[in-house]
């Protein structure tokens, strides 16, 4: 399994940007496909989650409203679509693959495969 993550950069705040997950050799008992981040200094969190079955989708209280995580099933991909960000959403943003999926939470332990990440720098 790998999870190549795209579309990180350095942005304004209030602007917009889309991060891209492909996953490759996704067996079918991995049907979450989520995003988290990690700040510098702080612990990695879940941001969102889709299930690949069905159109659940889980966000992070902090994010919810500016973000959205739509998927191309065909192509086995996930996006972040971040919208009005500010400089506390600066963080390394990583994919990630696990086998079940909440509708309440988003924890690291729960996922088997990751990325390696891809930056995003909100500053004016």
């Amino acid at each position: 399994v790998q999870l190549v993550e795209s579309g990180g950069g350095l942005v304004q705040p209030g602007d917009s940007l889309t991060l891209s997950c492909q996953g490759f050799g996704l067996t079918n008992d991995l049907y979450v496909l989520g995003w988290f981040r990690q700040a510098p200094g702080e612990e990695r969190e879940g941001v969102s989650s889709i299930s690949r079955v069905e159109d659940a989708t889980y966000y992070a209280d902090s994010v919810k409203g500016r973000f959205t995580i739509p998927k191309d099933t065909a192509r086995n991909t996930i996006y972040m679509q971040m919208n009005m960000l500010k400089p506390e959403n600066t963080a390394v943003y990583y994919c990630a693959a696990g086998r079940y999926y909440s509708d309440y939470v988003l924890l690291p332990g729960g996922m088997e495969y990751w990325g390696k990440g891809t930056l995003v720098t909100v500053s004016s």
